[in-house]
């Protein structure tokens, strides 16, 4: 079978293009149009482009009913060199899920990244969008009918990667959540009623990443009314007959109080240098931020300074250097200290010094909101 799998994006430092975390991040930078794109101004082109580069990726992996291409390039054959994208010679190998080989995870994921991608281009170019929710649809009755996790039947390509350590549950519930916003069926809403029990609706873990979705969810199904509050035709917040604004009063006093918290908690200020070690965690930010960051692109001279191939192996005397990354790859953020607020900034420290897709993506919206409310958009 001839498949066309041009496109998308590597997922970090590395050459290897993993389809789990992709999707995580289409949907993450999908959110964040959704939710502040009217806050990005001239931005808003850009980040529309960033997430056509990977739906259409996305597209051409789902074109084979009841087939994902999940990952392009063998990981531990990848990470046995240092090369640049340019000289990448390492095998192209393709891998995928179906009806013998399910992958609920990736599945859903995909699905709730094309149905949020649809809720981005719905006004700007509706045919995108339809061509993105149809095609939601079907992947995600894929997910729901041949379920298993992905890493148990490719666990030797995927695994230590982008195991899902989670299940495929949370991926379910998140995937018929986007696709309810998406169509506005209800009967994504009567599935997720139907097998939330069973799917972990409760679960009560608040960790929201590429693996674990449940926060996600909750965070979206609480804005439909639904599943939250009622309200009278007016809109306001109605819960009983006696004192009834009682409700209403502290209830938005609660909502205030919380916001405020968070921003007041500076999490984005700590990430931009607001920290014990005085650093920035974006590159390129401010007057200190990390200098050898674990991207092998950015790591090694361009084609430009150094028209010869690097060969596989030659590039780990760069890698194992101390010697400032000559690309500078602004805008990406970086793994992070560990906790004790160190940060060695080591290109060998992939845990701390890596930069990856799914870090930047939910940025964009948190920053939008930060920067608009501070009057700097």
């Amino acid at each position: 079978m001839q498949v066309d799998l041009v496109g998308g994006y590597y997922d970090a430092g590395d050459n290897v293009k993993f389809g789990f975390p992709m999707a995580f991040t289409t949907t993450m930078l999908s959110w964040s149009v959704i939710e502040f794109g009217g806050l990005m101004k001239s931005d808003l082109q850009h980040a529309r482009e960033a997430i056509r580069w990977a739906t259409d990726y996305l597209l051409k992996a789902t074109a084979h009913p009841d087939t994902i291409y999940v990952q392009v390039g063998d990981a531990t054959k990848d990470h046995a060199c240092w090369e640049r994208p340019e000289d990448m010679d390492t095998p192209r190998s393709v891998f995928k899920i179906d009806e013998n080989t399910p992958g609920t995870e990736v599945a859903a994921e995909t699905a709730a990244a094309l149905a949020a991608a649809s809720l981005v281009f719905r006004r700007c170019d509706p045919n995108y969008s339809k061509l993105l929710a149809t095609r939601a649809i079907r992947v995600f009755e894929f997910a729901d009918k041949h379920r298993g996790m992905y890493s148990a039947g490719l666990k030797k390509y995927v695994c230590p990667y982008y195991c899902d350590f989670s299940g495929y549950q949370d991926e379910l519930l998140w995937g018929a959540a986007w696709l309810h916003k998406a169509t506005r069926n209800p009967s994504y809403l009567s599935y997720i009623q139907e097998n939330g029990q069973v799917l972990g609706a409760g679960e009560t873990d608040n960790t929201f990443g590429w693996d674990n979705k449940h926060a996600g969810a909750r965070i979206l199904l609480s804005k439909v009314t639904f599943f939250t509050l009622f309200f009278i035709n007016s809109g306001l917040l109605f819960k009983m007959n006696d004192s009834n604004l009682q409700y209403a009063t502290s209830s938005s006093f609660l909502l205030v109080a919380y916001a405020k918290y968070l921003i007041s908690a500076h999490k984005v200020d700590y990430l931009l240098g607001d920290n014990p070690l005085k650093m920035s965690f974006m590159v390129g930010y401010g007057s200190r931020y990390p200098l050898r960051i674990h991207h092998r692109g950015s790591s090694l001279p361009s084609i430009g300074a150094h028209p010869s191939k690097i060969q596989c192996s030659s590039g780990f005397s760069v890698m194992s250097s101390q010697s400032p990354n000559p690309n500078i790859l602004t805008g990406a953020v970086v793994g992070g200290p560990d906790q004790h607020d160190k940060f060695p900034d080591q290109r060998s420290d992939y845990e701390q010094s890596e930069p990856a897709t799914y870090i930047n993506a939910p940025l964009v919206g948190a920053l939008a909101y930060l920067a608009h409310s501070f009057g700097q958009l």
